[in-house]
């Protein structure tokens, strides 16, 4: 199972990214803020020790969103479950 999670670097997003990964879903995180990204990413593997996908764009930017869309690799392309999270408090 794959679950995509828009605004995974911070609050409700992060905690989605978690539970899914706790839960054995490979996850594809997405958000503007590449260094949390990449701690996420790192995290989620070595504590649940699964696949992790990380897609850095702002949701706000129509092409930098379909690029990175567009980028999926075709193993992650079948996804079970969107949590659109993205957005300004």
């Amino acid at each position: 199972m794959i679950a995509l999670i828009t605004g995974a670097t911070a609050g409700f997003g992060k905690a989605t990214a978690e539970l899914f990964a706790a839960n054995g879903y490979q996850v594809i995180i997405t958000g503007r803020r590449k260094t949390r990204l990449d701690v996420l990413e790192r995290q989620l593997k070595e504590k649940y020790q699964i696949k992790v996908l990380s897609l850095c764009f702002d949701v706000r930017n129509a092409g930098e969103t379909k690029n990175a869309l567009n980028s999926i690799p075709t193993e992650w392309q079948a996804i079970d479950v969107l949590v659109n999270n993205a957005g300004l408090a």
